[in-house]
Order: structure tokens, then C-alpha cells, then sequence
């Protein structure tokens, strides 16, 4: 993104108090127009006290005391509408770098996980906290600092040219400068700060991805080289840094040369245009009040600038988070899906992630099957056979690249997508447990749920010893993904939140993967109550738990290879006969 284009959308953000941004600016006008009248007014009062022995003295003592009013007048007045803008760009950045934030929060937690899987969740994290920061400093800066300097440069600057010509145009000189060697730095610096903010997105998610894993760090004595690492991106971030920052500084100088150029060209034409009787003393004054004052502004937005500047790649990167698609379209008006009898279909169905379409074979390949209302289907194969991807499918994670699915004839394409996931309870292979209450990770699928309801699905689901004996029960704070627990009680609590949803499909991944064999065969019994007169589908790499399934699929490389129940594929002695061998190797089980 250029420079103008993302500096007009954060400005473009503020649209919803277009109003108060007006007001605000109005206010900065009457602070401007104020700080240029004063210059005015000391002048003339100049002008005055050097004439005092050619005006009566009565009368020069009441146009001291009018022009002392009047510059009493405008200076209660400029610090009114400097308390105006002070107040109010304070609450207008507040409360907009918090909707800010929650747009991009809620954008993201939208999108698919064909954008999640390749971004690391600490430079997305990065991205909207650094973003919103810089929203928040550059809508305060601007509104309260910056927006009366760019009004007095454009507006009153040439008003100038009516006092003084010949003086002003040395003021003119100094800005047109000022913008010129600002232009020049920004266009031979944009691109390397640019790579700047890539190290630094870079350095904030290999922070994150160790800190995720410091387990890992710790066991493997990985503390010196993790530390080498971050340090070698750090260097990288100061090596791409260093040359930017001195072309900056750079301008700095420059601009505090040609301000100080200016005050001494002032000072000096004036003097000789006063020699001329070509202007007053207090003309001089006026100018060289202008001048201090508008030096004084133009080194602070010169910071500003560069502020804009270096913030440029942030911000282009947060709304570049903002501009993404979702690769999940929804048809306006999409009716809710309805489960009347829970009969899933799939049709032909083919899907390939589209980034590597032309390159790779598609991770499913014409499935079709139908599961019957109430049945249980199995998905068995190999890792990476497709079993994952088709129940992802399911849940529209992705879309296919083919064919269709739907649910009680209706195509899940058609429907709302919030109706369509609030149908499918799921327990993951990961547990994936909020670091929050047990409470509020049971309730995440049915935040209305009784306290009798949370006890009765965590009782089938074998949770409840283990919840009773934690120190605060159910108010039990349980760490980021569950790290208090066990991997068995975690699994325990994922199936109690799926039990809980009471939803009419389900889709369970590996559901009992982290439980002891005692453990496993008591929430089976649950698992198996649950799926009575519910629509199942089952992923298990343990086959002798689908011994009761309806209907086994077997995958291979995106393939349905066979299928039916376990004793008929048993019986065919296929693949599937193979498998069981492969885990049971002292033949497999009979029926």
C-alpha cells in the first residue's frame, strides 16, 4: 500500500464519527486562526509603543488597553478551543482504537483455516495490538497536535502574503522546503522500513512459537541456541534499522538549518525593508513571531511524519489482515439449516487446498457415500489419507473443489454457517481448552446450560471425580490449553462439552486417543448413548473401537477404497483386513 492510501484509511476509520472529527477540526481552525492573529496584535501593540511620542498619551493608553483586550479576547478563546480539542481527540482515539481492535479480533476469528494455518497466531497478535497502538497515537497526534499546523500551513500561511509580501514570502520558502526534503526521505527509506517491520513480525512470532513450546526448549537444552536465534533476527532488525534512521536524522538537521536560515532572512530583510520604509517594526515582530511559532510546528509535525512513516508497514499489515476474503462466501439471506432426520451426503466430493492445486494431487478424490439418519461412520486409513479433510468439509472449514454435500437435502453451501456448526458437536484429537474455568470451557457450545445439565454431562463423560476434587470445582482455572490437566482429563472435559451441546451430528476425532483403557471403556458406554439416534462420524486410528460402527469408510490417498460394517470387511480380507492385521498381530479378531 502507498503512503496516502493508508493514511485515507485511517482516517477513513473514523467515519462513524465523521461529525466529531469535523467538530474537531472546526476547533483546530479557531486554534489557528487564533495563534496567527496574536503575532498581529503584538506587532500593532509594537507599532503603538514606538510611535508613543507622536499619540497623546490618553490615547495611546486606550488603544493599548483595546488591542490588550482584544489579545485577552483571542487568548481565553484559543484556550477554549484548545480544551475542546484536547477533550474530545482524547475520546475520539480511546474509543475508536478499541473498535479498531475489535473489528480486526472479529474479522479474523471469521476467516478460515486455510488463513490461519500458515500465520503464526503471534504476528496476528502483533499485528492488531501494534496496529491499534498506532491508530490510537496518530488520531490523538493529529486531532490535538498536528491538524492546527497543516490548517495554518494551507490556509493562514498565505494570508501572510497581505501583511508582508516580501517577508512572507520567506516563511512560504521554508515550508516548501521542509516539504520537499520530508518527500525525499520518505520515498528513499519506505522500502527498507518495510523490511524493518518484516524482521520485526518476524522476531514477534519466533518469540511466540518458543515461548509456546518452552517445555520443548527446556528438555532439549534449546535455552542457548533459542537465545541465539532471537538475537541473530534482533541484529537483523538493527543492521535494516540503522541506515533509515540516519537519513532521518539527517532530515532533523537540515530542517532545523533552514528554520534557523529562515529567522536570520526574516530578521535581516526586515531590517533592510524597515530601512527602506517598507516596513514597520512591529511587522518584523509579527513575522518574526510567525516564524518561531510555525518553526516550532513544523519540527513537530516533521516528527509526526516520520512517526507516519515508520509506522507505515504496521499499518499497511493490519489492514492487509482486514482485506483479506473469506474463502467461505455466505449467500445473503442464507436460510438456517434445518436437521429434520440427519441424513449427510456426500456427492462426488473433491477438494485440494487451491494454493497448491497445479501442483499437488487432491487430498479427496470423488468420495460418495451416504450416512443414514441415526448410523455411526467410521473413517479409517492412514495418516494423511483424507479422513480429517472430509469431516473439515463437514463443517465448512474449507469448501470442495468439487461435488456437494448436504444434510437432509440441503446443501451446506446454501445455509447460514453459524446454524450449520451449531448442529455438529465435535471432539477433537486436541483437546484445545481455553485458559479459562472449566465451567466456561463446558459452556462454550451452550452458554445457558444448568448447573445440573454440566454436572450430568461431565458425569457421563467420566469428568465429574476429577472436577469435584480440584480446589474451586467447577470455577477451577485450568492454564493455557488445559496445562493443569492431565491429557486424559482434558479429553474428558472436550467430550463433556460435546456431550453437553446435545447437537444432532457428531463428529469425533480420536475421542478417547488420551485415555487409560479402564477410563477409555466407560465414556465408550457414554460416547455409544450419546450417538443413539444421532448421526455419527467417527476418526479412529484404534479399529478395534468401531467394532459396532454402521459403516466403515476406508481412505486411501483421498480414495474410498472399501467400505462397509467390520465383519464384512473383515471377511473380505482387503485393506481393511490389512490394517487390523498390521494392529493386532496376532491375527485378527473373528466377526
Amino acid at each position: 500500500m502507498s503512503f496516502f492510501t493508508v493514511y485515507r484509511r485511517v482516517l477513513g476509520l473514523l467515519a462513524a464519527e465523521k461529525y466529531l472529527a469535523i467538530f474537531i477540526a472546526v476547533a483546530n481552525l479557531l486554534v489557528a486562526a487564533f495563534q496567527f492573529v496574536e503575532p498581529v496584535l503584538f506587532g500593532r501593540l509594537i507599532n503603538l509603543l514606538a510611535s508613543s511620542d507622536q499619540v497623546p498619551r490618553a490615547r495611546l493608553i486606550a488603544q493599548a488597553v483595546h488591542l490588550l483586550g482584544i489579545w485577552a479576547l483571542v487568548g481565553l478563546a484559543g484556550i477554549g478551543a484548545n480544551m475542546s480539542v484536547a477533550l474530545q481527540a482524547d475520546r475520539l482515539a480511546h474509543r475508536n482504537r478499541l473498535a479498531a481492535m475489535a473489528r480486526f479480533f472479529r474479522h479474523v476469528l471469521s476467516l478460515p483455516p486455510s488463513f490461519h494455518r500458515d500465520r503464526q497466531s503471534g504476528r496476528l497478535l502483533k499485528i492488531m495490538l501494534s496496529g491499534a497502538d498506532n491508530l490510537f497515537g496518530l488520531w490523538l497526534s493529529f486531532f490535538r497536535e498536528h491538524l492546527a499546523t497543516f490548517i495554518a500551513t494551507i490556509i493562514l500561511l498565505p494570508l501572510t502574503l497581505m501583511l508582508n509580501w516580501r517577508m512572507a514570502l520567506a516563511l512560504i520558502a521554508l515550508v516548501v522546503l521542509f516539504c520537499v526534503l520530508t518527500s525525499l526521505i520518505i520515498r528513499r527509506t519506505q522500502a527498507a522500513q518495510r523490511e524493518v517491520e518484516k524482521y520485526h513480525s518476524e522476531l514477534a512470532g519466533s518469540a511466540q512459537d518458543t515461548l509456546s513450546n518452552v517445555i520443548v526448549v527446556q528438555a532439549f537444552t534449546r535455552l542457548g541456541a533459542e537465545i541465539s536465534h532471537f538475537g541473530s533476527i534482533s541484529r537483523q532488525v538493527l543492521d535494516r534499522q540503522f541506515p533509515v534512521l540516519n537519513w532521518w536524522a539527517l532530515l532533523s538537521v537540515l530542517t532545523q538549518a533552514a528554520s534557523t536560515l529562515t529567522v536570520i532572512s526574516i530578521f535581516l530583510l526586515g531590517t533592510w525593508l524597515h530601512l527602506q520604509g517598507q516596513a514597520s517594526v512591529g511587522s518584523i515582530v509579527s513575522f518574526m513571531g510567525f516564524a518561531t511559532l510555525l518553526i516550532g510546528r513544523l519540527q513537530g509535525a516533521m516528527g509526526f511524519v516520520s512517526r507516519l512513516f515508520f509506522q507505515l508497514p504496521t499499518l499497511a499489515d493490519f489492514f492487509g489482515v482486514l482485506d483479506q476474503e473469506n474463502a467461505l462466501p455466505e449467500p445473503a439471506g442464507a436460510a438456517s439449516l434445518v436437521v429434520s432426520a440427519g441424513e449427510v451426503r456426500f456427492e462426488n466430493v473433491s477438494f485440494h487446498y487451491r494454493e497448491h492445486a497445479a501442483e499437488t494431487t487432491p487430498t479427496l478424490r470423488d468420495v460418495s457415500f451416504t450416512a443414514t439418519p441415526g448410523s455411526v461412520v467410521a473413517l479409517v486409513g492412514a495418516t494423511g489419507a483424507g479422513k480429517s479433510t472430509a469431516m473439515a468439509l463437514l463443517q465448512r472449514h474449507w469448501d470442495c473443489s468439487a461435488g456437494r454435500i448436504t444434510i437432509d437435502g440441503q446443501d451446506i453451501r446454501s445455509v447460514s454457517l453459524d446454524s450449520l456448526r451449531a448442529a455438529i458437536g465435535v471432539v477433537f484429537q486436541d483437546s484445545l481448552l481455553f485458559n479459562r474455568s472449566i465451567r466456561e470451557n463446558l459452556l462454550v457450545g451452550r452458554p445457558d446450560a444448568s448447573q445440573e445439565e454440566l454436572e450430568k454431562a461431565c458425569q457421563m463423560a467420566e469428568a465429574l471425580p476429577f472436577i469435584r476434587a480440584q480446589a474451586q470445582g467447577f470455577d477451577t482455572l485450568i492454564g493455557e490449553r488445559g496445562a493443569t490437566l492431565s491429557g486424559g482429563q482434558r479429553q474428558r472435559l472436550a467430550i463433556a462439552r460435546a456431550i453437553l451441546k446435545d447437537p444432532p451430528l457428531l463428529v469425533l476425532d480420536e475421542a478417547t486417543s488420551a485415555l487409560d483403557a479402564a477410563t477409555e471403556a466407560k465414556v465408550a458406554r457414554a460416547l455409544r448413548a450419546l450417538m443413539k439416534g444421532r448421526t455419527a462420524f467417527v476418526i479412529a486410528h484404534r479399529l478395534s473401537t468401531i467394532r459396532d460402527a454402521d459403516l466403515i469408510l476406508v481412505l486411501d490417498e483421498g480414495r474410498i477404497i472399501e467400505q462397509g460394517d467390520f465383519a464384512g470387511l473383515i471377511a473380505r480380507d482387503g485393506a481393511f483386513a490389512n490394517l487390523i492385521q498390521a494392529q493386532l498381530p496376532s491375527g485378527p479378531p473373528q466377526g
